[in-house]
């Protein structure tokens, strides 16, 4: 069976009038299969945002190739939602509009826009925010948001970069619960970007650990924690062996091999 997304030595160099300046990706290999959820964690500026902008479409590899369901990618697709860590919501259109956006330039009609938006609003824990404008909304409420807007127009993939990374720890821990609940009801394929080495083991079925730049595979990690994940799972001892594994892997890597 073929991975949902691959990675084949794929190398990213970034480049100032014409000059290499320096390599953020270097032949980065990686295969996430059907449902999964991977974190990828690593030092800062060892491409892993680099890597989820060419699985997204928005950057082009120099070299190698990512391939999703047997295509390559070469650009933006519907089949891949994109989260940042900024919430990207349109500040004069409501959540309810903010969520069917997408749904317009399909073409939905209304009446099957708004039962769809109204799912995922619902989802999220939104349903009675639907007609509030993003300024009447706390960061969480804005992420939630711009999660129920991904989900919506039906993406195969949800690539999530650092999304909870602007919030206090308390709205941050919600919201991995939030998305873990929404992950088990629908089931995508998820590539999440973390600094945040707890937040990659509790969300994850596998952690993907990238060396220092340029950004290369170091090792994988896997979380053989039950799903649903629970604060008794985080707070448990095998969640802290896993979560001390991974940041020796991180920051320690020498001690780690």
């Amino acid at each position: 069976m073929n991975p949902k997304i691959s990675f084949k030595d794929v190398s990213r160099t970034f480049d100032v009038a014409g000059r290499p300046i320096f390599k953020a990706l270097d032949r980065f290999s990686l295969d996430i299969e059907d449902g999964e959820f991977i974190t990828v964690v690593g030092p800062s500026g060892c491409g892993k945002s680099t890597a989820m902008n060419i699985a997204a479409g928005l950057l082009q590899p120099s070299s190698g190739q990512v391939v999703v369901d047997g295509v390559e990618v070469k650009g933006p697709g519907p089949e891949r939602g994109v989260i940042f860590q900024q919430y990207a919501l349109f500040p004069w259109l409501t959540v309810r509009e903010n969520v069917e956006f997408g749904l317009r330039l399909q073409n939905i009609p209304k009446q099957k826009r708004r039962e769809i938006a109204d799912h995922f609003i619902d989802l999220v824990g939104l349903k009675d925010f639907a007609h509030a404008l993003p300024k009447m909304l706390s960061g969480g409420m804005k992420q939630r948001c711009a999660i129920a807007r991904a989900y919506a127009v039906n993406p195969k993939i949800l690539l999530m970069d650092e999304p909870f990374g602007a919030l206090d720890a308390l709205t941050r821990v919600q919201l991995q619960d939030q998305l873990l609940q929404t992950w088990s009801k629908e089931r995508r394929t998820v590539m999440f970007i973390t600094h945040d080495v707890d937040e990659a083991v509790y969300l994850a079925n596998r952690v993907v650990v990238m060396a220092a730049r340029p950004g290369r595979l170091d090792r994988i990690i896997d979380v053989g924690l039950p799903y649903p994940r629970t604060e008794e799972i985080r707070l448990s001892p095998e969640f802290a062996t896993l979560r001390n594994e991974v940041w020796r892997a991180v920051y320690h890597p020498a001690a780690a091999a």
